[in-house]
Order: structure tokens, then sequence, then C-alpha cells
């Protein structure tokens, strides 16, 4: 029979006869740490462990973000109403729920549906914090291409693309602005119940902002059941439209699916917001301009000009030349050149406004905006309405060396990064027109000026919200520029004094509006205003009741956000 040949090593022997003898040797660090990291390796974690936070990189979760992870994963299997306040990070909580369910290997197929404006920013911050290869959805193509992937809601729900998602299988689907699902007669929600995923994240700061019927229809769309049948649910828990009853009950039960964290329940140290009004005199020839450009858009709606069409037209004029000589040049040309007969012929009352316009060979406002950032030692972002002024802006500063990018919604996504990146790398000062007040995070910057003021309040608000919000370590510097006599002084005094828009982050201010402008928007009312005001003293005395009027409803939305926190949420943090 064949054996095979058996050989011994005994060079380890005299070794081990000599660590005996001596009793040393044994092991060396070298050996000790490897022994270590193996014995490491073999720890199996405890069940609620969190562990995708050894896994991300450059941010540190706050310690209610990574409560939310672990109650959604381990309590609430995947399924969750995140309903933080405005401000608190639910974007962050969602970026570590699906990390935790890509290492754990639950989730391979990912859709995060948002609004158009933001799927850049998801997709930016998916990738670079969470080291999550998401993509922003483009072509119809990529549906099958891409595990994890980032699109608009309105892209997503139209075909061809909604073809396509219907007849895929998510692991997890995550919604952000969840609150427009609260009707089940609209073809958002009845589109997100038909998306076949095993978990579902509904993000939302205002998942009851009108009727209960809100609140059943998510819980609805997210567990089927959870509350029972429409009839049951109103027979055990409504007693109106919007008031509830067994209120305790229906707490523990909404509990089981939604986490809401407010502010005044945990110590979130925001930075200050440090507001600075900046005076702006014009020239002798730009107050000729504003006084020309103002009589003209005031004799032009008096004459009959009191469409709603109009009036934009005329106050956009109004606005521009508070802004810039270059902006009120485009709109001039654009919007008056054809006489009253059709004719190519300029009106008397343009051909005025040319000459006055020719006039002016400087800016002030520009002046004064490179004289500020000549003294910041640090980037600043300025926010124009108006393209043309922008551009002025930026040959402005070039001239001075002072490094500046562009930002506008004309640019296509791969512009849009390009000029973020070189923003935080390379250029001291970003202008931006209104896109760069969405979407955006700019934690790395905190000075703004606004150039131009608008005159809604939400968009004022949306600028600001790319600098000052979690994970700005510094103090917010907002300088808002006034041009002295203008309609814009007496927008900022209403803003500032009265509003206060500036002083705090109102994370109510959309519900304030919605329930102000019953009848027209605000921006609507500030045109009527401007329009038909006498003199300035009319102006002020209209937009002081017209503050009186915002502080009514603003009393209102935060007595009745009380009122729900407390029937709905508890009167601590679930």
């Amino acid at each position: 029979m064949f054996s095979l040949p058996i050989h011994y090593d005994r060079s380890w022997l005299s070794q081990m006869e000599k660590n005996i003898e001596q009793d040393t040797g044994w092991s060396n660090w070298e050996r000790f740490q490897l022994a270590l990291e193996a014995a490491q390796a073999q720890v199996v974690p405890a069940f609620d462990s969190i562990l995708s936070l050894q896994q991300i990189y450059g941010f540190e979760p706050l310690r209610h973000q990574i409560d939310v992870t672990r109650q959604v994963i381990h309590e609430m299997r995947g399924r969750a109403i995140l309903a933080d306040e405005v401000g608190l990070g639910k974007t962050i909580e969602a970026g570590l729920i699906l990390k935790e369910y890509i290492i754990r290997g639950l989730v391979k197929k990912a859709l995060i549906l948002v609004p158009s404006s933001l799927v850049l920013q998801w997709t930016r911050e998916l990738n670079q914090k969470f080291q999550i290869p998401a993509v922003a959805q483009k072509k119809a193509w990529m549906w099958d291409k891409y595990d994890i992937i980032v699109a608009s809601m309105d892209t997503a729900k139209r075909e061809p693309h909604r073809e396509f998602v219907l007849n895929s299988e998510y692991d997890l689907l995550i919604v952000d602005e969840a609150h427009k699902l609260k009707n089940r007669r609209t073809k958002n929600w009845q589109f997100i119940n038909e998306v076949k995923k095993k978990f579902c994240l509904l993000l939302t700061a205002t998942p009851v902002q009108n009727e209960m019927e809100e609140l059943f229809n998510l819980v609805t769309l997210l567990k089927p059941g959870q509350l029972g049948r429409e009839s049951q649910f109103n027979s055990d828990f409504v007693e109106s439209k919007r008031k509830a009853k067994n209120e305790e009950q229906l707490r523990d039960e909404i509990s089981r699916v939604l986490i809401r964290n407010r502010r005044r329940d945990g110590d979130l140290n925001l930075t200050k917001r440090i507001v600075h009004t900046i005076p702006i005199n014009l020239t002798p020839e730009e107050r000729d301009l504003y006084e020309g450009v103002t009589e003209f858009v005031r004799s032009r709606f008096q004459n009959g000009a009191g469409d709603l069409k109009s009036m934009l037209s005329l106050l956009v004029l109004q606005k521009e030349v508070c802004s810039s000589r270059d902006a009120v040049f485009h709109t001039l040309f654009k919007l008056f050149k054809r006489g009253e007969e059709g004719n190519e012929e300029i009106s008397p009352e343009v051909a005025h406004l040319v000459e006055l316009l020719r006039k002016v060979k400087t800016s002030s406002k520009v002046e004064e905006a490179v004289h500020i950032i000549q003294q910041i030692p640090d980037k600043v972002i300025v926010f124009t309405e108006y393209r043309a002024t922008q551009e002025m802006l930026i040959r402005a500063l070039q001239q001075q060396g002072i490094s500046a990018v562009p930002y506008r919604g004309g640019f296509n996504r791969n512009k849009k990064d390009w000029m973020m990146e070189l923003f935080q790398k390379r250029a001291q000062v970003m202008v931006a027109t209104e896109a760069g007040g969405e979407g955006i995070n700019l934690q790395f910057c905190s000075h703004i000026i606004n150039f131009d003021m608008p005159w809604n309040p939400m968009r004022v608000e949306q600028r600001i919200g790319r600098v000052h919000r979690l994970g700005q370590k510094k103090d917010v510097n907002i300088y808002n520029f006034s041009t002295s006599g203008t309609i814009e002084e007496q927008i900022i005094w209403l803003l500032h004094e009265k509003i206060q828009l500036f002083e705090s982050v109102i994370g109510e201010l959309e519900t304030i509006l919605e329930k102000l402008e019953s009848e027209e928007s605000l921006e609507q009312s500030l045109m009527k205003i401007a329009l038909t005001s006498e003199d300035p003293h009319q102006i002020r005395n209209r937009l002081h009741t017209l503050s009186n009027q915002f502080h009514q409803k603003k009393d209102e939305v935060v007595r009745t956000k009380q009122e729900q926190d407390e029937r709905f949420y508890g009167s601590t943090t679930s």
C-alpha cells in the first residue's frame, strides 16, 4: 500500500523550550496588535448598534439624528415619517438610515424623490457625507442602470419615467417634502402608493397643516391599516375636520410611525445672525433716473395699466432701478420699445428715461459692495435678482483683483457643480441670482450680501438658509443694501424692523404667508402699495398695517402649532 512521506518540523521546539526555561519571549508588540485586531473583528456588535457611524467622514451626526436612525431601524422596521422641525437635519437622518441598511445588506436598490431644485443637493450630500454612490436622474435609461437614484417627483411620475419606476422594486423609497402627499386624490399620492417598496421614509416638517384627514392619508401611504379604515379613524379620533378626540390613544398610534424633534427639546448650538443694514446714497444722476422711472411707472399705472400682468411689468422696472443701470437698460428696450401704435419708434417718455440712463456713469451699490468685500478676509455670497447686475458686479470685482464666480438658473447641473467647487476652493465671492437661494448648502461661507432685496420673505429666508443652517460653525453676517429714499428702503424696513425676518429662523414662515395671502400674495400687496401710494409717508403707514396683519397670522400659526404638537406628538420629543 502506497503511503505518503511525513516530515516533522521541529524547528520551533528549541525556541519553545527556551521560552519555557526563561519565561519570556512569548510575544511582541506587533503580534499583540494583530491578536487584538483579530479579536475585535470577531466581536459581534449589539443588535441596536449603528454600524454606519464608523463609515462616514467629514461630519459628526447630532445625538437626535442618531437616535432617529436607531428608532426607525429597530422599532419602526424601516417605515417612518421623519417630521423634525425645519433645520434639524431630516436629510442627515435619511442618509444615516439608508447607509445603515446598505451596510447590513438589506438595501441595494433605492429611490429618492425630491423637489427638482433639491436633486443636486441630495445627490451631493449622499456622495460626500455618506459615500453612497447616488446619481441624479437625467435620462430614461438611467433607471435600470443605477441602483441608487435621486430624481424629482415631477419627472418620476410622468411618462416614460413613470413606467420604469412602477415596474421596478425598490428596497427603500425616500420622499422629501412629503406634505405634498396629504391628499389621496392627487396624482402624487396615487403614484407613491403604487411604487413597490420594502422600506419607506417620508420627510416633512408639517405632517399636519389643516385637517385631520391629511395625517390619515400620510400614515395610510406609509403603513396601510395603521389607523384603520377611514370610517373607523373618523369614528375613533376625529371630532371635527381640525379637531381630534381620544388624543392619548391617537398619539400612541402616531408614535409608531412618526418621529418629531423640536428645537426647544435639544441644544442645537445654532450660530447667530448678525444683521447690517447698509444705506446707499445715490448719486444725483442715479437719483434722477430713479425719480424718472418712478414717475413713469405711476403714470402708466394710473392711465389704465391696472391688470396684474401690467403691474408686474411696471414693478420689474421699479425694482430694477434700485439694482443697477444695466438691469434697467435691458427692460426699457425689452418691454417698451414699441410705441402705442405698434411702430418701432420709442415713445417720448421712454426716450427721456434713456437719456437719464446714459448720464449714469457709476453705480453706488456696486462701489459699496466692492468696498465691503475688500474688508472681509473670508468668502462672501452676493445675491442679486438680475443677470445684468450679476455680470456688472463680477466685472467690478475682477477689476479690483477679487476672484468671483457666477451662479444662476441657466447653468446646467455640471456647471453649477463646477461653480460651487470653484467658490469653495478658489474664489472669494459667488455672485448668485435667485437660483442660488435654492438647493445648495454653503456652510463654509458666513457672509451674505443682499444686493437686491426680494419682496417675498420666503425667498429672503431661502437665501439665508443656504448659509445659516446646521453645520455652520461661525456667526452669519447679513448685509442688506438699502438705497435711501426708494421703495427698497421701505421694503427692508418692513422685513427687518416690523416682521423681524432676519433675527431668527422662522420655521412657520411659509404657513404664515399662506394664511396671510388668502386673496392675493404678499408681493402683489406690496406692488399695489408701491403703485397707488401718493408719498413715502403713505407707503410707510400702509406697510405698518400689513405688518400688523402678518403678526396676527404668526400668532395664530404658533398657537395652532403648539396645540398640534401637544395633540399629536406629546409634550416631549418622541
